[in-house]
């Protein structure tokens, strides 16, 4: 049975205006939060869909904590119709673009990580600082997390079909080093 992928945060940019007025935002939209000593941009929590907005005096946003674009575009919809009723200037239908995704999925088996990073170029595995194996893929582009217990996180993600791709190459790479150790211990 193929793993399934479950997407556990997006993170998306747009660009609502050629600048805004932080101060007078964060007057206007409940959960707004800006801080320009500890951080240059607003910060609005949304409860749903529940993620985060980044506003930019540039007039850009990035929305952090979705599960789909398609929240993500809701989160934007929302707080540019928010900002236009209360008379700002700002484009309606911007161009939202996936900046990364985050996914996880349980691999069904608990693969050797030692073996792994001995057969694979692309993997850094160093059990003392950190309990993962970092496997860094070039196609799709991505990095993977591979846990003992056969966990997996992925990041770098731009669609969830590049997800599912990154892990059918582990799967054939765990498979593979397996095959080559049955051989071995048939040949000893």
């Amino acid at each position: 049975m193929e793993p399934e992928i479950k997407i556990v945060n997006v993170v998306v940019s747009t660009k609502i205006a050629d600048s805004i007025d932080l101060e007078e935002v964060a007057l206007i939209l409940e959960n707004a939060e800006y801080e320009p000593e500890q951080f240059p941009g607003l910060v609005c929590r949304l409860s749903d869909p529940k993620v985060a907005l980044l506003m930019f005096r540039s007039g850009k946003v990035n929305c952090t904590g979705a599960k789909s674009k398609e929240e993500a575009k809701r989160a934007i919809k929302k707080i540019i119709k928010e900002l236009k009723d209360a008379g700002f200037d700002v484009n309606e239908n911007p161009e939202i673009k996936v900046q990364n995704m985050v996914a996880t999925a349980d691999l069904g088996i608990e693969p050797n990580l030692d073996e792994i990073a001995i057969y694979v170029d692309e993997t850094e595995y160093e059990p003392e600082q950190f309990p993962g194996l970092v496997y860094r893929l070039d196609d799709p582009k991505v990095v993977v997390l591979i846990f003992g217990s056969g966990k997996v996180v992925i990041t770098g993600l731009k669609n969830e079909e590049d997800g599912k791709r990154a892990l059918k190459k582990i799967l054939d790479t765990i498979k593979e080093i397996q095959e080559m150790d049955d051989d071995r211990d048939n040949r000893l």
